[in-house]
């Protein structure tokens, strides 16, 4: 099994992106070497600042053979994927490809290459529609879209491999991930961006109105309601999942949020205590999405000794709108 003392390796499928190179950042910290694969189509070649980058694709076997036997990988954390509900809607085969045939494949040669630890970048979408009470674990898993789906029918590959193969996994299922490195040195930087707190501080910079998706949901406000945690407290997350399958060799699957809801009325009125101007408006609601997602991050505390430290609401806003200072 693997050498805790002798190979730091680690491989970060979509490393250059917005949670991946924030993930990177922080093995970089706890003395892993984060090798990054990834296609560049979204990710930016400028964050990769803590270890290799092999321009390459998940689903490209010929790609994957070669980053594992040049690192001699055994340690992964899979996050490339497509991740946007609308798209997903509109395109679902995309998301299939995509996000079921790219794990299929960095799990096959995973197998091949007698891989160790696989941490899996999961998603809330999982649940679905869930009544006003924060989610476990173990509530049914009934997604409502496309990528949701792809999101669970990797997790189940991962737990049936499981049956037959020596390796240990970790799932861990985000929640909405928000804010920026507090150095300033990563960052959101989406050139087709849908997340709400992005948008809205691209539009508080712009001085434009914010367009809300929907308030007539059974909500108390009639705005969706979501639980925001700060990238870098995901991306710890990661590094301790990795330290506990290491160490005790023992399968998680963990909710990572904070156990707060908040509305997306609640993010305008943060937004206005920075400029009370700020101007927003109604459309129509955004297809696929839920109304009410919080998590019970109880499993993550208690396991990996978790806390979502970074998480507050003004941390995140903040985080976010001097990130967008800087390169906007």
């Amino acid at each position: 099994m693997y050498n805790f003392v002798m190979n730091k390796n680690v491989l970060v499928t979509g490393g250059a992106g917005y949670i991946g190179s924030h993930t990177c950042k922080e093995l970089s910290k706890s003395g892993f070497v984060p090798v990054v694969i990834d296609n560049l189509s979204t990710g930016h070649k400028e964050f990769v600042k803590w270890g290799p980058l092999f321009v390459g694709d998940i689903k490209n076997k010929n790609d994957l053979k070669k980053v594992f036997s040049k690192y001699n990988i055994k340690l992964v954390i899979h996050l490339a994927a497509k991740a946007y509900i609308k798209e997903s809607v509109v395109n679902p085969l995309k998301y299939f490809d995509e996000n079921i045939s790219g794990t299929t494949n960095i799990l096959k040669q995973f197998l091949e290459s007698k891989g160790d630890v696989f941490i899996f970048s999961s998603s809330c979408s999982v649940y679905g529609e869930k009544s006003n009470n924060t989610i476990l674990e173990s509530a049914p898993l009934v997604p409502i879209n496309p990528y949701g789906f792809s999101k669970l029918a990797s997790e189940k590959l991962i737990e049936y491999l499981k049956y037959s193969e020596d390796f240990n996994y970790s799932i861990l299922r985000y929640f909405n991930a928000a804010g920026a490195d507090r150095d300033l040195e990563i960052g959101n930087l989406r050139e087709d961006e849908s997340h709400v707190v992005p948008l809205m501080i691209k539009a508080l910079l712009k001085n434009s109105p914010f367009s809300i998706n929907g308030n007539d949901y059974d909500t108390p406000d009639g705005s969706t309601i979501r639980d925001y945690v700060h990238v870098s407290d995901l991306a710890n997350a990661h590094v301790l999942a990795l330290k506990h399958n290491i160490l005790k060799k023992e399968d998680i699957i963990c909710n990572l949020g904070t156990g707060v809801g908040v509305s997306v009325l609640d993010l305008i009125k943060e937004m206005k205590k920075i400029e009370p101007g700020f101007i927003y408006n109604f459309r129509e609601r955004r297809p696929g999405d839920p109304a009410y997602l919080v998590a019970n991050p109880e499993s993550a505390k208690r396991i990996l000794n978790w806390e979502p430290s970074d998480s507050s609401l003004s941390n995140i806003i903040n985080s976010s709108l001097s990130w967008y200072k800087k390169i906007l």
